[in-house]
C-alpha cells in the first residue's frame, strides 16, 4: 500500500528466488489510484486490490493480508466474506487488522464464529511508552481473544531513538522535519511534554545500563499480549542496535519506574492512536439531521 504499490514491487524484486524463506505481510484499504471504489474495506475493493499485491509483489499468495484501517461505510461481514474467500482460494493464509479499537475487535469476533467466517489472526497497533492508550482496551481485548499484536512505532516516531533533543530542530532532510506536526515538532507544549519524559526515561536507561532503544523496544515486548515488534531502521548499524534489543528483558523494577514517567494507558499525544472516527473528525456525523 504504501508509494501507491512502490514498496511492494521493491519487496517483490528482493524476494525472488526466496519467497518461500519469509512471512509475507501486505496491506489493504487506503486509495491506491483516482476513482470511488479505489479504496476502503468493501468487497469490491479487497478482489481488486488482493490481485494488484500479488502482481507487484511476483507471488501467488500473501501469509498476512491486513486491513489498514476500518472502514465505518462498510459492513465488516461484508470485509470478513471477502476475506474468507480469498483464504479458501488460497491466495491469503491468514488476515489481520490495524488500528482497529476494541469494540469493532469484538464485533469482527462475533461475525466470525456467528457466521461462519475465517477470524481476524492479528492486530496492528501503536505502542510505546509514550503512547500507552492501547493498555486501557484494545491490548486486553486482544489477549482475550488470542489475537496476535504487532507493534508499529515502538520509538514513537524516533522519540524513543534518542533522535530530538530539547532546543535543537530536527534533522535536515529527515521525516520530522518534512512533516513536524505528524512527528510532534510542530506542537509546542506536547513536544515539551515529550522531552521531559524521554529525559527521564534515557536516565532510568543508563541506571539499568541499557540504551534508550534497547529501554523502550523491551519495554513493549514485556507486554504479554504483545507478539512482536515492528522496527524500521534507515542503516545497518540502526539495524545491529535495534536486533541487539530482542534479548533485553526488563525487571519489575524498571517496568514500574517506566509507570511513574507515563501513567499506564496514556498518551502524550491524545492523537498516537492511528485511526480516529470520523464522527471526532466530521461535526455533522455527530449531530441529528436537521440541525443547521
Amino acid at each position: 500500500e504504501y508509494a501507491f504499490g512502490g514498496s511492494e514491487e521493491i519487496v517483490g524484486r528482493a524476494l525472488k528466488g526466496r519467497r518461500d524463506d519469509v512471512v509475507l505481510a501486505t496491506k489493504f484499504n487506503h486509495q491506491m489510484r483516482p476513482g470511488l471504489n479505489t479504496l476502503g474495506n468493501s468487497r469490491r475493493w479487497i478482489m481488486t486490490a488482493v490481485e494488484d499485491s500479488l502482481r507487484r509483489l511476483g507471488t501467488d499468495y500473501i501469509d498476512l493480508y491486513q486491513a489498514h484501517r476500518p472502514d465505518p461505510s462498510t459492513d465488516i461481514d461484508e470485509t470478513l466474506g471477502a476475506l474468507s474467500d480469498l483464504m479458501h482460494q488460497g491466495k491469503v493464509r491468514a488476515i489481520g487488522t490495524s488500528a482497529f479499537p476494541a469494540e469493532q475487535l469484538v464485533e469482527a469476533q462475533w461475525v466470525s464464529e456467528r457466521r461462519g467466517r475465517e477470524r481476524f489472526a492479528t492486530e496492528q497497533l501503536a505502542y510505546s511508552i509514550l503512547s500507552r492508550q492501547a493498555e486501557a482496551a484494545v491490548l486486553p481485548t486482544a489477549e482475550k481473544y488470542a489475537i496476535a499484536v504487532l507493534v508499529f512505532s515502538p520509538l514513537n516516531g524516533g522519540w524513543l531513538a534518542g533522535k530530538y533533543k530539547r532546543g535543537e530542530a530536527a534533522a535536515p532532510g529527515s521525516r520530522a522535519a518534512r512533516h513536524p506536526d505528524y512527528f510532534d515538532h510542530g506542537h509546542a507544549a506536547i513536544a515539551e511534554r515529550k522531552f521531559d519524559a524521554v529525559e527521564q526515561i534515557e536516565a532510568l536507561a543508563g541506571e539499568a545500563g541499557l540504551s534508550l532503544l534497547q529501554l523502550a523496544l523491551g519495554f513493549v515486548v514485556a507486554h504479554p499480549a504483545v507478539t512482536s515488534a515492528i522496527i524500521g531502521p534507515r542503516t545497518y548499524e540502526q539495524l545491529e542496535q535495534q536486533l541487539d534489543a530482542a534479548d533485553v528483558t526488563l525487571t519489575s523494577d524498571v517496568l514500574d519506574r517506566i509507570d511513574e514517567i507515563v501513567r499506564p494507558g496514556l498518551n502524550i499525544n491524545p492523537d498516537d492512536v492511528g485511526w480516529t472516527p470520523p464522527s471526532l473528525r466530521e461535526a455533522h456525523l455527530r449531530r441529528r439531521k436537521g440541525v443547521v
